[in-house]
């Protein structure tokens, strides 16, 4: 509650954390939704509303185990010490300095265990989702404008009926899948939206018409980057146009979005030779980075479909065959608040 005008507020940073407020929640809601005119989900509200993200690369095993370390300096400074007992002028002082470097040398290598790649976002996204199921609601008993709720309990929004699709997009990632439905995208363009993962993206398309051109959406992820290939490969006879997020427009990018899979992680080697990326780009997603689509600005990432469909209707197959990206993506995002981590160079988001 405000100590000037006694109104209420959900949320206050200095409990739910810095930036954490309903005004600048409010702003970043009518921003990406542009006025009203799109719905967004909790998920890319997140992404839009954090303050602080980072990405860090895996660091190899350092220095020396305490017991091979303590094994071998103490009877190297006990030999020393009894050779510069024996030794007078600078050849003992010298044996003396050796000793001292050897103890200090034992002291500052210290074994530090390999650590994995990491990356984190602030505030993570379980608590984001608390301070809209809770404050939020018990404040104003609804969330943002313009924003409706895609937790796993979530019900499923309703989907406007397409009678005759001429084509179909296959989403693997809920947010954007719900995201679209809410605002009728499929409908508006006469295509069929498919929810799987990549793992699971064949079986999705058992029962979608024969015939019909798939877009792929999908987070700029190593499973990401194979998903367009391979259904090229189990598919021949259909068009398959890869839209989804790629490496190359987020990995080095300010303010982009960057975590850590801790699923099992394609090899460079595959990804360079089946998804033709470079080589910068699928070491970066071989160690297990990658970006979400979901963090992609609503009205950008509308754009993007849209663009995308409408190609995959009116290109010819065998200019499809590429598995090259096709459109600029996404538009630069701005830098969340107290942006400061870099990730190979480049600020991770």
């Amino acid at each position: 509650m405000c100590s000037r005008c006694t109104k209420r507020f959900a949320l206050d940073p200095k409990i739910h954390g810095r930036g954490m407020n309903d005004l600048r929640i409010r702003r970043i809601a009518a921003k990406a939704t542009e006025g009203g005119r799109l719905r967004m989900t909790v998920t890319q509200l997140w992404y839009l509303s954090r303050t602080y993200s980072s990405c860090r690369e895996a660091k190899p095993a350092r220095g020396i185990r305490p017991g091979v370390r303590w094994l071998v300096a103490p009877p190297l400074a006990l030999l020393l010490l009894s050779t510069g007992a024996l030794t007078h002028g600078p050849p003992g002082t010298i044996t003396v300095t050796a000793v001292a470097v050897v103890l200090v040398a034992a002291s500052v290598m210290r074994y530090r265990p390999a650590e994995a790649p990491r990356s984190y976002i602030s505030p993570p996204e379980g608590e984001f989702r608390q301070m809209m199921a809770g404050p939020w609601q018990a404040a104003y008993r609804k969330l943002p404008p313009g924003v409706v709720d895609d937790g796993p309990r979530a019900p499923a929004p309703r989907e406007a009926p397409v009678d005759r699709p001429e084509a179909v997009i296959l989403c693997a990632d809920h947010a954007v899948a719900v995201f679209l439905r809410v605002n009728g995208i499929p409908a508006k363009l006469k295509a069929l939206l498919v929810e799987g993962r990549p793992s699971a993206a064949h079986e999705a398309l058992v029962d979608v018409p024969e015939g019909l051109p798939v877009v792929v959406l999908h987070d700029a992820s190593a499973l990401g980057a194979l998903l367009a290939p391979l259904l090229r490969q189990a598919h021949p006879d259909r068009v398959v146009l890869d839209a989804g997020l790629p490496a190359a427009a987020v990995r080095t990018r300010r303010g982009a979005v960057h975590r850590v899979a801790k699923a099992p992680r394609a090899s460079a080697a595959d990804l360079r030779s089946v998804a033709g990326l470079s080589e910068a780009d699928a070491a970066w997603l071989a160690q297990g980075f990658w970006s979400p689509i979901a963090a992609v600005p609503p009205s950008r990432l509308e754009a993007v479909v849209t663009a995308a469909v409408r190609q995959a209707l009116a290109a010819r197959a065998a200019e499809l065959r590429s598995p090259d990206g096709f459109l600029t993506w996404p538009a630069e995002p701005s830098a969340p608040v107290g942006e400061t981590s870099r990730t190979k160079g480049a600020p991770a988001g």
